[in-house]
């Protein structure tokens, strides 16, 4: 995919913090209400930079609580340089809200091109999800729909609101 998008990562944990990140970094650009792009840029990585680390320290705390120790370096350091997905699966939404505020379209125009964005790159991971779950052609067009309809719900809930 172009600039080196994945939708589907190594590991099914790689894969689902990519979509987590999409559609979380959809809902900070729905929520937020910034005065420039590069407001609304440093809103979403920063929000999506927090999810992760709370989700990597979550993960760290139960492991210690289920097993009953101190997590090894080891696993301390395998939390901590993985999850990334969460934040960098907004690359390509953050990028053509950016470009589209450059070409001179007004900033909720920029939000409303990059949330459609990612619900096309939603649609797209549950297509590919289907097929590398060997779905059928019916149940790959029900993982695509409900993927893509989180996308639109963030598009209908940004458009409600302004």
């Amino acid at each position: 995919m172009a600039l080196g998008v994945r939708l589907t990562h190594d590991n099914q944990e790689a894969t689902a913090a990519g979509i987590y990140g999409l559609i979380v970094g959809a809902a900070v650009l729905v929520a937020a209400h910034p005065k420039t792009a590069t407001a609304a840029v440093v809103a979403e990585v920063v929000t999506l930079t927090i999810y992760w680390a709370a989700e990597r320290y979550a993960r760290i705390m139960a492991e210690r609580i289920h097993e009953g120790h101190r997590p090894t370096w080891h696993t301390v350091r395998q939390q901590l340089t993985t999850g990334w997905e969460i934040v960098t699966a907004s690359a390509l939404p953050l990028l053509v809200l950016v470009v589209a505020r450059l070409v001179g379209t007004r900033l909720i125009t920029a939000e409303l091109l990059s949330l459609t964005c990612t619900t096309v790159l939603l649609c797209v991971a549950g297509w590919r999800m289907g097929a590398a779950g060997n779905f059928t052609a019916w149940e790959r067009t029900l993982s695509t729909v409900i993927a893509g309809m989180f996308g639109v719900a963030l598009v209908a809930l940004k458009t409600l609101l302004h």
